[in-house]
């Protein structure tokens, strides 16, 4: 064998290694806030969430064999911090809602929901989703400017180099670091998590089941489809339904963190490098370290400062908000992909989809009072 042919093959064959773990990591500005929080405030126990992420990353690495995220589900995240669910409505909502995908998945009716939605309006959803992700991580880098700059500047390697291994290196870096601008911790757990309002239960359903099935089925899928191309044939709506319905349901009532494969998690796994399923089984065996350290692994991803995080997160948001679909646009679909965007930003996921809806009907009905008038007008001529 030609030395040169060799040699080039060992270093795609690492460059290909580093970037999946690399990327394996990219998605940690999404999901440690959620978790440390959760777990801190005693409502989650570290060992059964990190089991959970896990077992969904196994799955992940066996149904897709691509890099596609397992997430915490952002709504039902907000409301636990804020004190609005316990563990037992967590684990209530959790198992409803995975019970809803997984019915779901045995039917035709998403797809044809999801078919239904014009291609601008979910890339207005996908650019929305970018944004608010954007807006938490300036807040979230606000509490250290310096390092987030700094863990800016070596993510912008990326894009020079996007498999090269950036998002450990920044993790690496910060854990490192004296910095004392880290996620806060509560002491203690709180003596109500084992108490049930199902109003309270029925909230966290009404605020993140919709947008599971927008952000984590539908807009997922199309990210999904354009990161990966070649592989577009392992993803779908129905599968992706059906992936985070079986966590959910089977895990989420011992005590995981409610789960979701997240459109901003793919795209963040993409842009540190992650490509083929040893980034999903790198995770997978990350969380089951950390779930085998117990409580003592919170100290360590605590001392991640937040800044950091930020700076993860950030690199997330423009990869979702720039996708390719938003280039590849006709101008007519443009202000229905803003409007979209704007809504989903100021509203929610369920708003930014009626004003995509409105928008793209007032288009069509422009475009067809155009072309009603074109031959008038020729003919007047």
């Amino acid at each position: 064998m030609n030395p040169d042919t060799s040699w080039r093959r060992y270093q795609q064959a690492f460059t290909s290694l580093s970037g999946d773990i690399s990327g394996a990591f990219g998605d940690l500005g999404t999901l440690l806030p959620f978790v440390i929080s959760a777990i801190s405030l005693g409502v989650l126990a570290p060992t059964p969430v990190f089991f959970g992420f896990a077992a969904g990353y196994l799955l992940v690495a066996v149904v897709y064999r691509l890099p596609i995220a397992v997430q915490p589900m952002k709504a039902l995240g907000a409301i636990i911090l804020t004190g609005g669910l316990t563990s037992l409505e967590t684990a209530w909502a959790g198992t409803i809602i995975g019970a809803v995908l997984l019915t779901m998945s045995f039917t035709p009716h998403l797809v044809r929901l999801a078919r239904a939605l014009p291609q601008s309006v979910v890339t207005g959803l996908q650019a929305g989703l970018g944004l608010m992700l954007g807006v938490l991580a300036v807040d979230m880098m606000g509490a250290g400017w310096l390092i987030a700059l700094l863990a800016l500047a070596l993510l912008a390697l990326s894009w020079i180099w996007p498999r090269g291994p950036w998002a450990l290196l920044v993790v690496g870096g910060a854990l490192l670091s004296d910095s004392t601008a880290t996620l806060p911790l509560a002491a203690g757990s709180s003596p109500e998590s084992l108490a049930l309002s199902m109003p309270a239960v029925a909230e966290g359903l009404m605020a993140q089941l919709p947008l599971t099935l927008l952000n984590a089925v539908v807009v997922a899928t199309a990210v999904a489809h354009s990161l990966f191309p070649d592989s577009a044939r392992r993803v779908s709506e129905r599968r992706l339904a059906a992936t985070s319905g079986l966590l959910n349901l089977a895990l989420v009532p011992f005590g995981a963190m409610p789960m979701c494969h997240g459109a901003g998690g793919i795209a963040a796994h993409y842009r540190f490098g992650a490509r083929s399923l040893i980034a999903p089984l790198t995770v997978a065996a990350a969380c089951v370290l950390a779930a085998l350290q117990g409580p003592t692994v919170i100290a360590w991803l605590a001392a991640i400062p937040t800044p950091v995080i930020g700076a993860l997160l950030a690199n997330a948001a423009i990869e979702l908000m720039l996708g390719k679909r938003l280039f590849d646009a006709r101008p007519d679909c443009r202000p229905v992909i803003a409007a979209t965007a704007l809504g989903t930003l100021f509203g929610g996921a369920l708003v930014g989809l009626a004003m995509g809806l409105v928008s793209d009907r007032l288009r069509l009905h422009v475009k067809h009072r155009r072309a009603a008038r074109a031959p008038q007008d020729g003919g007047d001529s």
